[in-house]
């Protein structure tokens, strides 16, 4: 991460909640939550407004499944958050999802949500490998929401991480 990159005071990372397959012919960007996605998006969202953890902007993928991931959060936080859908968040590498997040000026707290490999790059990069095999040593799950806080330039400590 170079030093020229102005981040939010607080970055909330959640990779959407756990989707189901492709329809036959259908596209992976359509793929729409599971049964037990919807569930584990509310009570991610529940959890996060129980220990206050209320992003001011939510930038999310345009694909349904992450879509579907953040209007939880928008049910939990109604009128209080605003959302930015970007298609550029679907199929991106970690690069992109650094340059919105660097380039919200304004917000201290920000909620990116999208999908892996990248969120689990973008917490790599912010927290450290070590942090990122101690916190979750099988891989970012879905509905994975790591609250990590801008200590500093290239200085980030990861505050908590709830999974749905």
């Amino acid at each position: 991460m170079t030093p020229s990159i102005q981040l939010p005071k607080r970055i909330y990372l959640l990779r959407h909640a756990n989707s189901g397959w492709a329809e036959p012919g259908g596209r992976d960007f359509d793929r729409s939550l599971s049964d037990a996605g919807f569930a584990e998006a509310e009570l991610l969202a529940e959890t996060a407004a129980d220990k206050n953890y209320r992003p001011d902007l939510v930038v999310c993928s345009t694909a349904k499944r992450c879509r579907q991931t953040a209007d939880a959060i928008g049910r939990v936080f109604s009128g209080l958050v605003e959302f930015r859908y970007v298609d550029a968040l679907y199929n991106a590498p970690a690069d992109t999802y650094l340059e919105i997040a660097s380039s919200t000026r304004g917000v201290d707290a920000l909620m990116l949500v999208g999908h892996n490999p990248a969120i689990e790059e973008v917490f790599a990069s912010l927290c450290g490998n070590d942090v990122m095999a101690r916190t979750v040593p099988e891989g970012y799950p879905t509905s994975g929401l790591a609250v990590i806080d801008v200590m500093g330039e290239e200085a980030y400590s990861l505050r908590d991480f709830l999974v749905g």
